[in-house]
């Protein structure tokens, strides 16, 4: 009966029943916690989706703030070293102008 005692009180008996009992807790509890492990999951996903529609939006504005932004340099430079003429062709410099900054926009 003694060695009985003490097989009960060593660390390796707490711990192989501790793991059952974890075992079976889990096997006990696993059809409880699929409905909700499986709405953690659809949140996520939905979640992760979300971020990535913000993402290509945030990505799309960028862009379309860059192609401002070169349409606007490249309307500069051709203003800088457009040579008018003497009877102020001022209105063909500004389409051409305007085409160059089209084009830069793509």
């Amino acid at each position: 009966m003694a060695k009985l005692t003490n097989i009960l009180k060593s660390d390796i008996t707490k711990g192989v029943a501790i793991g059952l009992g974890v075992a079976a807790a889990g096997l006990l509890l696993t059809p409880a916690l699929r409905p909700v492990t499986r709405g953690a999951m659809k949140s996520g996903i939905l979640l992760f989706e979300k971020g990535r529609e913000w993402m290509a939006e945030a990505s799309e504005s960028l862009e379309d703030l860059v192609a401002e932004v070169r349409a606007e340099l490249a309307e500069q430079r051709f203003a800088d070293e457009a040579v008018f003429e003497e009877d102020g062709d001022i209105e063909d410099a500004m389409e051409t102008a305007a085409a160059t900054a089209e084009e830069a926009q793509g």
